[in-house]
């Protein structure tokens, strides 16, 4: 079983899924954590590049996006497949989604375009569910409590731009579970165990 986690910056992912990591464990299922991109030597050094880069390196929409999709084809070889081989489960800090919001709807690419080159990167190796935190970004970008990153610090209207193209993919995609993050964290991490136990169920 395959889940990713995605949203705009602040929604909280790293928090829920530390639980939800902890939740699968407690219950006797093998877990793997990852994160899009990085968890593997090259990723992490993608990553690097992506994240902290400066003004001095300018990366264009579609140098970014093939950046991503390496990162990610590694991550997929490497991490998630064979952990699924080995009956494990995997929980990615956020997968191909991000990519056809962050360089699509957000950064002017055509997200199926962007879903077209992710098929070819991942081998078409989709997640199971897809958890979207979802909250306003002016709440979200007061929740970042350390320097911005290239990414974070594009500003509201690129926020906003992507909390639409989230909203927009789930709105087409039944794989996409939006969770309301603007809630106490017990509760949203409530919500995503129900979706998660569902899954498990079918997949018996």
């Amino acid at each position: 079983m395959f889940f990713s986690f995605d949203g705009i910056d602040g929604v909280g992912k790293t928090t829920q899924i530390a639980l939800l990591d902890q939740q699968l464990r407690a219950r006797g299922h093998a877990v793997v954590v990852c994160r899009d991109p990085g968890s593997t030597p090259l990723g992490e050094r993608v990553r690097e590049v992506l994240l902290a880069s400066g003004p001095e390196v300018p990366i264009a929409p579609r140098t970014e996006m093939f950046l991503y999709m390496a990162a990610r084809a590694q991550l997929v070889e490497q991490v998630i497949t064979p952990a699924l081989a080995a009956g494990q489960i995997v929980i990615s800090d956020r997968y191909l989604l991000a990519n056809v919001v962050y360089q699509g709807h957000a950064g002017g690419l055509d997200p199926e375009l962007v879903w077209q080159v992710g098929r070819v990167a991942t081998n078409g190796l989709l997640p199971d569910r897809v958890f979207l935190l979802d909250m306003p970004p002016g709440e979200a970008g007061q929740r970042i409590d350390r320097p911005l990153d290239r990414m974070e610090s594009r500003g509201n209207d690129f926020r906003q731009r992507l909390r639409a193209g989230f909203l927009a993919e789930a709105a087409r995609d039944p794989s996409i579970h939006v969770i309301p993050a603007d809630r106490p964290v017990e509760m949203v991490q409530a919500d995503i165990w129900s979706a998660v136990e569902q899954c498990l169920g079918t997949a018996r």
